[in-house]
């Protein structure tokens, strides 16, 4: 682990691994509250170094200080699945494994909940880790598996790390996002012809309403060189950035070759939904139910799916299959205010006044909860219905 001032989650990460591993390497880059002293309650050797705005160095020096034959990467935010352990013990036994690549589920994230990361494998001088800002042992991977080819990367199916870093609260900050704008800004100064870079600085700018720039480092990164997770993300990230921008049909084009990459289910939830949310726009009713319930046949426990399914089917008139599916989101997601407020429309148009006004009180609590002007609109609208709300 690399960290700095982590002494709120350092805890619960080092609880989640400290009867799985043999040795805690944790590498401080300048901590001025507890966290160092936290990790030396669990066991963990400390180390320092000053941070230079490169991840990729300091992983690396986070290496020299590693004994054991396998190494497992995690952030102060994330947690280890315990119930992965056992798994993760057998795959490492595999003689030609060099890379166990985990499936990290991002917690509270709406798009998509679900990413690949290349976070657990052997201790060979020859992997190290690339890219100051998105570090990845991908690059020296991909060389080494060119000089030693029996060298094997394996994909492990089911969830290893719980990534609590798009909880509420915890979403990064204008200045978080234009520090990470610069850093790869000037990566991508030296490789102009890297797919990946192309793939995270182009969704960095349609998250920062840079669409034009977005757009275009999209697509360049679509004319490189790239692996299938690549492609998946430069197709699904043009699909948000023409969505945006109203170019449906390019949208919808960009989300099918999206979903067409051979890639595990479960990495492409973020473009079935969106996909589904687009026809859904359209009045194309039947595909995008179809495709709602492709999400949630993928994972069950994907609230924004139920959420959409019952929008889709409170547009179809079934109203109390959208119920269930409201009712289903919220207990995936309390605090999903949508969810509240769509089940108050619902359950108002079925006469059940007393639930639905419930219903939207949560919801306006929850919007004023987040700062949002959306409590209010509510508010006037059922007043203006003649609806008091306690």
């Amino acid at each position: 682990m690399i960290v700095k001032n982590e002494a709120e989650n350092l805890p619960r990460c080092l609880e989640s691994v400290k009867d799985a591993v043999d040795e805690l390497i944790v590498l401080d880059t300048g901590s001025t509250d507890a966290t160092v002293a936290i990790a030396r309650s669990f066991g963990a050797q400390v180390y320092h170094f000053p941070w230079n705005n490169s991840f990729s160095d300091a992983r690396n020096e986070a290496l020299q200080y590693i004994t054991g034959d396998w190494i497992l990467v995690l952030d102060a935010d994330e947690v280890l699945a315990p119930e992965i352990i056992s798994t993760l013990r057998q795959v490492i036994q595999q003689e030609q494994a060099i890379v166990v690549n985990l499936i990290r589920h991002e917690i509270g994230a709406t798009q998509s909940p679900y990413s690949l990361v290349s976070r657990l494998f052997r201790n060979h001088p020859a992997i190290r880790f690339s890219r100051p800002y998105h570090a990845m042992v991908d690059d020296s991977v991909a060389q080494l598996m060119t000089q030693e080819p029996h060298w094997q990367v394996i994909n492990c199916s089911d969830v290893a790390i719980l990534h609590y870093g798009y909880e509420p609260g915890a979403i990064a900050s204008h200045n978080k996002l234009e520090k990470a704008r610069t850093t790869m800004e000037g990566f991508f100064a030296d490789h102009p012809d890297d797919a990946y870079v192309c793939s995270k600085l182009g969704a960095l700018y349609v998250q920062m309403d840079d669409w034009a720039r977005g757009v275009e480092l999209l697509q360049r990164g679509l004319k490189l060189p790239s692996n299938p997770p690549v492609r998946y993300e430069l197709h699904y990230h043009l699909g948000i950035a023409q969505s945006r921008l109203q170019n449906y049909p390019q949208a919808e084009r960009h989300y099918h070759l999206a979903i067409a990459q051979p890639l595990l289910e479960s990495l492409k939830l973020g473009a079935y939904n969106n996909l589904g949310s687009l026809l859904q726009a359209k009045g194309d009713l039947a595909g995008a139910k179809a495709l709602f319930e492709k999400a949630l046949a993928i994972d069950p426990a994907f609230a924004a799916g139920h959420y959409n399914l019952g929008m889709n089917l409170k547009a179809l008139g079934q109203m109390v299959e959208a119920i269930a599916h409201y009712q289903q989101a919220i207990i995936l997601n309390p605090s999903y205010a949508e969810a509240y407020q769509n089940l108050g429309v619902v359950l108002l148009k079925l006469g059940r006044v007393p639930e639905g006004l419930e219903a939207f009180e949560k919801a306006i609590a929850l919007h004023d909860q987040q700062n949002s002007l959306e409590g209010d609109r509510l508010r006037q609208g059922l007043q203006q219905m003649g609806f008091s709300l306690n």
